[in-house]
């Protein structure tokens, strides 16, 4: 997987509108059911927001393409099962993947309403249960109380890891420094933040079993 993002990332970050394309496609996708399980959004995602010290790309706008792409991506899944019910659930491809989409179920049964809201951090079930959330009729104005805080929380703790591992260098390595970076409180504060939720999204994957990220899709 280095092998092929390596060159492709040392392209995307000589141009900067081809890198927020990207990381806007990499959310998007990263919430398409199947899709989202097999394209490495999270570490394209990390990859380019390393790029943020070194001046090729401004942090805000890392984090609102990230976090629109997802918004979209989870929008739209949504909708399409809100539109087609139970029946999108038993429908191709979604009928190659039986046991992620019944995790995904059994996910939404136990956690409810805050499903939407703790999926956005575990993969695979993060690409299914927006669209399992609108086929199980959950009200669109609930999905999205709860998906977009979600989301406005995932995009910093996608983004910011990668800022602050490379900032370092700069500051300890001797690497050059760019100032539009910033040394902002709030930056370590939402980290610690994305710290606190990983810790409960570990707990709460270790209690629900490890049975999603084992899940294969049918041969």
């Amino acid at each position: 997987m280095t092998s092929i993002l390596d060159p492709f990332i040392s392209f995307v970050s000589a141009h900067a509108w081809l890198a927020y394309l990207t990381l806007f496609l990499a959310a998007l996708l990263e919430a398409v059911p199947v899709v989202g399980s097999v394209v490495p959004g999270s570490t394209i995602i990390l990859a380019l927001s390393a790029l943020v010290p070194g001046g090729e790309l401004r942090l805000p706008w890392v984090l609102l393409a990230a976090a629109f792409g997802a918004v979209l991506g989870d929008g739209s899944a949504f909708w399409i099962g809100h539109r087609r019910q139970r029946e999108i659930l038993n429908t191709w491809p979604l009928t190659n993947y039986p046991r992620v989409v019944e995790e995904s179920e059994t996910f939404f049964h136990r956690f409810g309403t805050w499903a939407v809201f703790f999926a956005r951090f575990v993969p695979p079930i993060r690409a299914f249960v927006p669209v399992t959330a609108g086929a199980l009729g959950m009200a669109p104005a609930r999905f999205y109380l709860v998906n977009i805080p979600a989301i406005l929380v995932w995009a910093p703790a996608h983004v910011l890891p990668g800022v602050l591992a490379v900032s370092a260098l700069h500051e300890y390595a001797g690497l050059p420094h760019h100032e539009h970076v910033g040394k902002h409180i709030w930056m370590f504060t939402v980290v610690g933040v994305a710290i606190v939720m990983g810790l409960a999204i570990w707990t709460i994957r270790r209690r629900h079993g490890s049975g999603v990220a084992a899940a294969k899709p049918r041969g």
